[in-house]
């Protein structure tokens, strides 16, 4: 049997500032639907995943800000880390490990982020 991640919640306080913030991060718009006054659903994509965030009003009951170490993984550390600071994303240095390399970010609602290549840098 498969059982395939798919959607996770990320709590926000603010629906359209975190919509925006996530294009600019480069994940795309799936879908913006609101389904009634409680509730309106927000679905994004990273490019190339399988597994997409959801967040807007009525969809999770996590605190905003709440959601630690979310983890997305690319080919290249050195790109993902100039093409967030290109799209304006606050990123930090290149963090090598001995397990790969990474970069760090928060959105508006400090909901934290790692961009991992898996294989250190100059391995």
């Amino acid at each position: 049997m498969d059982i395939k991640l798919e959607l996770i919640g990320v709590p926000v306080t603010d629906i359209d500032r975190a919509k925006a913030f996530y294009e600019r991060v480069g994940f795309h718009t799936d879908h913006d639907i609101p389904v009634s006054e409680e509730v309106r659903f927000v679905q994004m994509t990273p490019p190339g995943s399988a597994c997409s965030i959801a967040f807007g009003k009525g969809i999770t009951e996590m605190a905003p800000g709440s959601l630690d170490n979310m983890q997305v993984v690319v080919a290249s550390i050195e790109e993902a880390h100039g093409d967030l600071s290109a799209r304006g994303i606050d990123v930090s240095a290149i963090d090598d490990q001995p397990w790969g390399s990474f970069v760090y970010f928060a959105d508006p609602d400090g909901n934290r982020w790692s961009v991992q290549q898996t294989t250190p840098r100059g391995k």
